[in-house]
């Protein structure tokens, strides 16, 4: 008996269905960034150019490093990165070299200037900033997201929770209570309470002399940490050796016994960026404060 044209029919149909379903199929991807701008990409991007280094450092830890085509000068870690075109920093990113890379997404700072016209010229822009620990949590949501791999968000903050815990083990009981100062530029800004640095520095213990009323980053008159008398001073070993030459610090007594946490380049750097290395930037504010001993 011969098999009539109204069953191979059917066969084709279910072939056709079967070969459709097996070929993974990426919804559009829609967030709103920091900016309250709505991003749409019809699959997740190849071709990301990230201008700001903890962006960078999310895409990486979320698994899609090989997808960075360029990033910003200061963007170092992890080490492939470094091999990749510089396309300038905050304030003088390369407009050209940008468009040149012809990314399918490009990751920046807020206060980039130059989102608005990459946006005029095509480009899909995400402007994502963290200035605390929950912000820290909704970048690498977002980022996460952006990329097509929601699900790693999670996996990624249980890590750096994680990491803050081993950090807090480090700390002993007689660092507890310690009076902080850490300096994010000789500038006098410094990171204040409600910072992400000083949220981790709480955890671990220690108590900010720079109080959440005054913002996250604040710029401080020179006299007000004189004033504070910190038990401990923490900034990066390229501005220590100027302290004692900076008006009344000679006779604060943590400068006088040398109760100052000089941090070199890559641990600065860890604790600079606002990202997933967030589990490194406690360990590192942990044997600060080990180091310092209790309060004197």
């Amino acid at each position: 008996m011969t098999m009539g044209w109204s069953f191979w029919f059917r066969v084709l149909v279910m072939w056709w269905l079967c070969l459709t379903l097996s070929v993974p199929a990426h919804a559009a991807i829609s967030v709103v960034d920091d900016q309250g701008a709505k991003v749409t990409l019809a699959a997740p991007p190849q071709r990301i150019v990230s201008l700001l280094p903890s962006l960078t450092e999310s895409v990486c830890v979320l698994g899609a490093c090989g997808r960075l085509v360029a990033t910003d000068r200061w963007s170092n870690w992890p080490e492939s990165v470094r091999q990749l075109p510089k396309l300038g920093g905050l304030d003088d990113a390369n407009l050209e070299l940008i468009l040149a890379q012809r990314p399918d997404l490009v990751l920046l700072s807020s206060s980039n200037r130059l989102a608005a016209r990459l946006r005029a010229l095509g480009l899909t822009v995400a402007e994502l900033d963290a200035e605390d620990l929950p912000q820290v949590q909704r970048l690498l949501t977002k980022v996460a997201a952006l990329l097509g791999v929601p699900q790693q968000a999670a996996v990624q903050w249980q890590v750096i929770e994680s990491d803050i815990r081993k950090a807090q083990a480090l700390v002993p009981p007689s660092a507890r209570g310690t009076r902080v100062y850490f300096e994010v530029s000789s500038a006098l800004y410094a990171a204040g309470e409600s910072s992400y640095i000083g949220q981790l520095l709480t955890r671990l213990g220690a108590v900010n002399v720079v109080s959440a009323q005054w913002g996250p980053f604040p710029k401080l008159n020179p006299e007000f940490v004189v004033r504070a008398q910190p038990d401990l001073i923490m900034l990066s070993a390229t501005e220590a050796e100027g302290l004692v030459r900076r008006p009344g610090w000679s006779q604060m007594k943590a400068v006088r016994h040398g109760r100052i946490c000089a941090m070199p380049p890559v641990e600065y750097d860890v604790l600079s960026r606002p990202g997933p290395r967030l589990g490194a930037a406690a360990q590192v504010l942990a044997r600060c404060l080990a180091s310092a001993g209790g309060r004197r």
